[in-house]
């Protein structure tokens, strides 16, 4: 007896499948090489035709053009063919474009930079059975290629003599199984496995229970033990402050008192220097710039020591090359640098003080915590491009009042390359004229509401932190040739 392969009717389905789409695609793919050819001798002819009629659009004679027409419209592609004056009134339409849709290319006729007409010709659309046909080697060769992949694939996937003789030992067993006869016993062994499974479910449950009712035991004695020494300690402070009433009692009130006054005292400093700190009118004599690592992985802590200090001292001496250039503009007049900076894991921070008044101080950290932000993203890319360790950066500058929480605002919500300035209206002052700068979205403190982000600056100042940039990078080069 011959068995069928397995599956074949799903087999002749995947081979009908792939037949359709692979016609499919034949089509989709003539199609466009037909369009794309039939557009470039459209308007290769739409461009022979202008020269050809030009003498004849220019005098408006029609019968020539009805002619010169008639002769392209004898093309097989061509449709129709609609010749306009300048004006845009038709002169000669020759063809049928109603009853066959296609492509319209249409042109403008010159003569020299006077418009005397237009052109307009319609290409007929190939239909797809159009395209079936023309391709019909291809489709039938492909039919028969599937239909001869099923009945190969019907051929070899036959089950064997060894694999039909398997399959019915296989049948046999399971049948054996299921249908097995009792054993002389008079009792099958598998209603006796059930019956050992229930039991054994039994004692189970019977042991979960015992515990169960052991725990509920144990609970309630503990809960007991607690209540009762819980009673005792209520009982002992009862007849202690019995026996202490009446010197217990002013001493307890001078010392509530005190209490009171203490922490009235310590809420209205706390009050105090809350409010001081965010306080717009405080003048601004120093700012402090902070910038920080943005390691959200702490990469940093991994990298190694050989590593690391050698990256750090760059960054180092890039900030400080960075402030000795940038107070040597003449717009910073009168503002230095009260320390030197020092990168550490935690990042590094300079403060800026104005010498006198008319110093624009708060303008100069602005100006050195974004130099150093350009500075860093150039080491930073170039590292990378390298394959060398780097990090971004980020920055804050506030004055010494609101240091503490600009390292907050840095740590919570700073993002990379972002520059967060925290300043009085003194120092928002100084700086409204060359930075534009935008609030925080929902701010969940205060200290969120009165920072601001620096969102741009004027074309003057961009162009002085590019100049001091270049600077900078001309002396790192210098002493990378030094070293």
């Amino acid at each position: 007896m011959t068995y069928l392969a397995p599956r074949q009717g799903l087999f002749a389905i995947i081979l009908l499948v792939s037949f359709c789409l692979q016609t499919l695609l034949l089509v989709i793919s003539t199609d466009q090489q037909l369009s794309n050819s039939r557009a470039l001798k459209g308007e290769q002819m739409v461009a022979q035709l202008i020269d050809e009629a030009r003498l004849s659009l220019e005098n408006k004679d029609r019968v020539s053009l009805s002619v010169i027409a008639n002769r392209y419209t004898s093309e097989q592609d061509v449709t129709r063919i609609l010749i306009k004056d300048n004006n845009d009134d038709i002169l000669v339409p020759v063809g049928n474009a109603p009853m066959q849709q296609g492509d319209t290319i249409r042109q403008i006729a010159t003569n020299g930079d006077a418009v005397i007409g237009s052109v307009a010709l319609t290409l007929k659309d190939v239909s797809k059975g159009e395209i079936i046909a023309m391709q019909w080697p291809f489709v039938i060769g492909t039919m028969l290629l599937h239909l001869l992949l099923w009945l190969i694939y019907g051929y070899l996937a036959r089950p064997t003599k060894e694999q039909i003789n398997a399959l019915s030992r296989d049948i046999q067993e399971l049948y054996r199984d299921q249908y097995r006869p009792v054993d002389q016993r008079g009792y099958d062994r598998e209603l006796e496995r059930q019956l050992m499974g229930q039991s054994a479910s039994h004692l189970a449950d019977s042991q979960v229970a015992t515990d169960n009712t052991a725990s509920a035991a144990d609970d309630e004695m503990t809960n007991t033990r607690k209540f009762n020494v819980h009673n005792e300690v209520n009982e002992y402070l009862r007849t202690q402050q019995n026996q202490e009433t009446g010197s217990d009692t002013d001493n307890l009130a001078s010392a509530s008192e005190g209490s009171e006054i203490a922490d009235t005292d310590g809420v209205a400093s706390q009050v105090t220097s809350h409010t001081s700190k965010l306080s717009a009118t405080r003048s601004v004599d120093s700012v402090k710039v902070q910038v920080v690592f943005h390691d959200e992985f702490n990469m940093l802590e991994r990298l190694a020591p050989a590593q690391r200090l050698p990256y750090l001292a760059l960054c180092t001496q890039l900030l400080n090359q960075a402030v000795t250039e940038l107070l040597r503009q003449p717009l910073l007049l009168g503002v230095s640098a009260m320390n030197e900076a020092h990168f550490e894991d935690n990042g590094a921070s300079v403060v800026l003080k104005a010498d006198n008044s008319h110093a624009k101080v708060a303008l100069a950290g602005v100006m050195l915590a974004k130099l150093y932000l350009m500075l860093n993203k150039i080491i930073h890319d170039k590292h990378i491009e390298l394959s060398r360790f780097a990090l971004p950066a980020k920055a804050g500058v506030s004055d010494d009042a609101q240091s503490e929480p600009m390292t907050h605002l840095l740590q919570s919500i700073g993002k990379k390359e972002q520059l967060l300035i925290l300043l009085p209206n003194a120092g928002l002052k100084q700086i409204s004229n060359h930075v534009q700068v935008h609030n925080i979205m929902r701010p969940t403190t205060v200290y969120e509401r009165e920072c601001a982000i620096f969102d741009g600056a004027n074309d003057s100042l961009i162009q002085r932190l590019a100049d001091v940039r270049n600077a900078v990078l001309m002396i790192e080069d210098e002493d990378e040739l030094h070293i």
